[in-house]
């Protein structure tokens, strides 16, 4: 008798409390200028939902409307916009977690015009390192002689510890002498398939390896523990939120990776929702597959696909090729993997109830890569699994109408269309270009862009991402019209590519990618009209607030909460 006397006032406070926290549970967003794709069962030429009050209930969306709405929730946390430009949480469906955390405690050479440059910042980068130098961002397309770099050019500045330095693009490396001797590379190291090793008239090699070449010297540095992961992964995430990023597709983890991942979405610690691809480069992936699908309840990890890897880069001239490179006679890129391989990947994937997500940036290689889809799809299925083409850069004219037939989904990224405009029109013939960067060929057959940025070979900043998509220009409004200009994107489509795209490429289209009943309220305020703001202006919209689930999980020190 005496324990449910004391029951009763139990329950009755946790009751009270429970209807007190559903109350407070309840927000309304009001004065806001608020832009939203609708799905509605499509994905392309979709309306554009405006409104000035949104309501949140439980971290999902309830309803849109006008500000009034808040009349009708009594109980709510009202929240004063201000004003100011609310759109939905972007999504960038292409990108690299940890290797962007890394990079941002790394030595970056972005931008570095010259090998002088680079050699400069790696002698002060180098002063208080010991052991290994990693570092990433070098591009000779930005030097007076386009030329690959040495070793020896390294060693002027360190030459008692073994460097390495990324290209931009990830697909090759620049290593010094202490690197090349750590790793036993001589004159008579063969090159594995799919790689190269770039060697100078004495056959000597130079230090760099391009593509599968590169694993030559990576085997050989330190293994990357769990807490350096989940160091990159707060370091990478608090930087995507500043930018307005509140879910991004991660292309490609290792082990360690897909373990912090899950730990951390059982914890509840993810700093941002994150669809992750398994490698298929990884040794372990066999049981990563086994170990089955992985979605947490609060959606903020997946993991229901694979990254596979068919040809290199186009600045490394490893994306492989139809005809021959322009500006190399004799020289088609690098497969990484042959068709017959890839066929084995496709249905170890689909058997596994995984999508298969391909880099392919070459013609040829994307000729390729969907050959094998075809195959694999009338011997095992798969075909409905969304599975799709990574970068789908360079894609012969005839071969773009089979991403429709064959469902497969062009996973794209525009800031590299407007980074790559002048070193691919030096690396290929026009001919070769008919079906480059090819956006609105690909929406007017009705395909369904998922767009990103590949960060960090490129910035994260998806209105960089969206600035390129509607002008293909670069900041300096070069070239005038833009560049192939018949591909541009409408300010419409260029946010349903980050936003829904990415959304329905994860098979999340009925969780986030747009503002709408029951969806995750995710969304950010920037301190401009995505709509309305002068077109060359959009790249320098900043973000003002990030909110998932209806948390504020990013605030810029000038727009302090209410």
């Amino acid at each position: 008798m005496q324990l449910i006397k004391l029951i009763k006032p139990i329950l009755l406070a946790s009751l009270c409390a429970v209807t007190s926290v559903a109350i407070a549970q309840t927000k309304v967003i009001y004065n806001a200028n608020g832009y939203s794709p609708l799905y509605k069962g499509k994905m392309r030429h979709g309306e554009v939902n405006t409104f000035t009050a949104l309501v949140i209930k439980d971290g999902k969306v309830v309803k849109t409307g006008p500000d009034n709405l808040k009349n009708s929730f009594p109980g709510a946390t009202l929240i004063d916009a201000k004003g100011k430009t609310l759109l939905p949480g972007l999504i960038d469906a292409h990108g690299h977690v940890i290797g962007l955390g890394n990079n941002l405690s790394q030595l970056d050479v972005r931008g570095a015009k010259s090998v002088d440059e680079v050699t400069a910042k790696l002698k002060e980068f180098a002063k208080d390192k010991k052991g290994w130098i990693i570092g990433r961002g070098w591009n000779q397309e930005l030097w007076s002689n386009s030329r690959f770099p040495t070793a020896a050019d390294l060693d002027k500045v360190v030459n008692d510890r073994p460097v390495i330095l990324s290209r931009v693009d990830g697909h090759a490396i620049w290593v010094n002498s202490k690197a090349l001797e750590l790793a036993n590379i001589n004159a008579d190291t063969p090159a594995p398939a799919g790689g190269e090793i770039i060697k100078d008239e004495f056959g000597k090699p130079t230090g760099i390896f391009i593509d599968k070449a590169e694993t030559l010297i990576t085997q050989h540095m330190p293994a990357t523990s769990a807490q350096s992961v989940s160091n990159a992964l707060d370091a990478a995430g608090k930087h995507l939120l500043s930018l307005g990023i509140t879910s991004t597709h991660d292309a490609g983890i290792d082990k360690t990776t897909w373990q912090v991942y899950k730990q951390r979405a059982e914890l509840g610690t993810l700093p941002l929702r994150i669809v992750a691809m398994l490698s298929a480069a990884s040794p372990d992936l066999n049981m990563m597959l086994k170990a089955g699908r992985y979605q947490d309840s609060q959606d903020f990890l997946s993991i229901r696909s694979v990254k596979i890897y068919a040809d290199g880069a186009l600045g490394s001239r490893g994306a492989a090729l139809i005809e021959e490179y322009a500006d190399r006679a004799n020289h088609f890129g690098l497969m990484l993997e042959t068709q017959q391989k890839l066929e084995q990947l496709f249905t170890l994937t689909f058997k596994s109830g995984f999508s298969a997500n391909t880099h392919a940036i070459g013609d040829r290689a994307n000729k390729i890569v969907l050959d094998a889809y075809q195959n694999v799809f009338k011997q095992t299925g798969g075909i409905l699994l969304r599975n799709r083409m990574e970068h789908a850069q360079i894609v012969s004219p005839e071969d773009i109408p089979r991403f429709k037939t064959l469902k497969i989904i062009p996973s794209m990224q525009p800031v590299h269309a407007t980074s790559d405009m002048h070193m691919a029109e030096q690396r290929l013939t026009n001919k070769q270009l008919q079906g480059a960067y090819a956006w609105q060929t690909f929406l007017n057959q009705g395909s369904t862009i998922a767009a990103g940025s590949d960060y960090p070979v490129e910035l994260a900043n998806p209105f960089d991402g969206l600035y390129s998509a509607i002008t293909r220009m670069d900041h300096n409004q070069l070239p005038e019209n833009g560049w192939r200009a018949s591909e541009v994107l409408s300010r419409e489509d260029a946010l349903r590519a980050f936003t829904l795209g990415g959304a329905y490429a994860a098979h999340q289209e009925f969780k986030v990618g747009s503002l709408e009943q029951g969806k995750w309220a995710d969304f950010i305020l920037v301190d401009q009209d995505y709509f309305k703001v002068p077109i060359e202006q959009l790249y320098k919209t900043q973000v003002l607030q990030t909110w998932i689930a209806g948390k504020l999980r990013y605030q810029k020190d000038s727009a302090k909460p209410e």
